[in-house]
């Protein structure tokens, strides 16, 4: 499937499963980089990353694996044309003059996400409704009727993305967000986003940590692990299970015309026959002083098969014993926006008290927190902070090295 246009660059979408074509993986703030290494040891070229975003090279069966595999990204995108327009006529005639009858039938379904920066195009809205209008009224004129609008299930999701005066389409080959994992059962009050959750576990290097640990066995801690997200995600991990192992609902490409169901199982099948392959000999364990959120964490567990993997405890965190050897401990901690805590700064106080007087120098720690006051109470020094985004809010995940004895003791020696 080639789309000609007689203005401005088009994109080859390509259908057979070995020609290669440019793809846009979209990730949250601080993951680019990880979200490019995910990509590259998937087999992308020309890895590129953007802003909240990761542009590369591949064919059919790379952009099946990366929406299977790939933990940081949000969706996998495909462009189609690119073109300019200087005011929403130019826009329509571009869109207009696209051979849709290559990619949609007139019985198929479609719907636009739209995005604008910039002064000519300020209404992202207004741009999706003239883009619509252009495609629907190409098959009335050569056909005498239309593909249909379908928020739920479109065949097609198309992305238009407009900066200034540059119109891109892209294909959405995802369908529903790629945080999408499947394996909830039970959700806490705040449930952190599973790709973000697997960009700060790999940003604290517990995808490094496993792989060798057969030579020196790592353990995983959550204190404070809610539903479990963190637990799951890191256990997924471990057991080198496909992102998208659990989804039950699909991906856009399975709808799209150029489809092969082939070349889909046969790449599924090379991921899943890697399952258990790392031999990961450290324990995953998980604590909260909530007893019906961690009855929810148990069903997502049993859910996904994890609960034999992974040990849960319940009661205050300042209260259990410190884990065992080598261990990395990473933690979404209440922020007091969606769970209320009396007094959110003792709180952070208690944490860091608990820290440096309970853990040792064989533990790592990282915490993601909004609360950049509360922080402060936490008594220790971070080695690193870097900012994230976490829904709406913007965040710093803080690295702690902890030490026996003071800092300045270590230093000393």
């Amino acid at each position: 499937m080639i789309i000609q246009k007689e203005h401005g660059k088009v994109v080859t979408p390509g259908t057979s499963p070995r020609e290669k074509f440019k793809m846009v993986a979209k990730t949250m703030v601080s993951l680019e980089e990880v979200l490019a290494d995910e990509l590259t040891a998937l087999g992308a070229e020309n890895v590129v990353p953007l802003t909240r975003a990761v542009e590369f090279e591949g064919d059919m069966r790379l952009l099946y694996r990366v929406n299977y595999c790939c933990r940081t990204a949000l969706a996998i995108l495909k462009p189609f044309a690119e073109f300019e327009a200087n005011n929403e006529q130019e826009l329509y005639d571009q869109v207009y003059k696209i051979r849709w009858e290559k990619i949609l039938d007139c019985d198929g379904t479609f719907m636009i996400d739209s995005t604008t920066s910039g002064e000519i195009f300020t209404h992202s809205y207004y741009a999706a409704l003239k883009t619509k209008d252009a495609i629907v009224d190409r098959f009335r004129r050569n056909f005498g009727k239309r593909p249909s609008i379908d928020t739920e299930q479109p065949q097609y999701k198309f992305n238009l993305h407009i900066r200034d005066n540059r119109v891109t389409l892209l294909m959405n080959a995802s369908g529903d967000s790629l945080h999408k994992r499947g394996y909830r059962q039970g959700v806490g009050v705040a449930p952190i986003n599973e790709v973000l959750a697997a960009g700060l576990l790999k940003i604290a290097g517990w995808d490094k940590a496993i792989a060798q640990s057969h030579n020196n066995a790592i353990n995983f801690y959550d204190p404070m692990c809610g539903s479990g997200t963190m637990l799951i995600e890191a256990a997924m991990m471990a057991n080198n299970i496909p992102a998208q192992y659990y989804r039950s609902g699909g991906f856009g490409f399975m709808r799209w015309k150029e489809f092969n169901l082939g070349e889909w199982k046969s790449v599924k099948n090379e991921e899943d026959r890697k399952i258990g392959s790392i031999d990961f000999e450290g324990e995953i364990w998980g604590n909260d002083i909530d007893e019906q959120v961690i009855q929810q964490c148990e069903k997502n567990l049993e859910y996904t098969k994890l609960h034999h993997d992974v040990m849960l405890h319940i009661g205050d965190f300042a209260e259990q014993d410190p884990p065992e050897g080598h261990t990395l401990i990473v933690t979404n901690p209440p922020y007091g926006e969606r769970i209320k805590v009396e007094d959110l700064n003792a709180m952070y106080t208690q944490l860091g008290d608990t820290f440096k007087q309970r853990y040792g120098k064989d533990c790592e720690v990282w915490l993601i927190t909004s609360d950049f006051e509360a922080m402060k109470h936490i008594g220790l020094h971070p080695s690193k902070k870097i900012p994230v985004q976490n829904g709406s809010l913007d965040c710093r995940f803080l690295k702690f090295e902890l030490y026996e004895g003071s800092k300045k003791a270590k230093y000393q020696e």
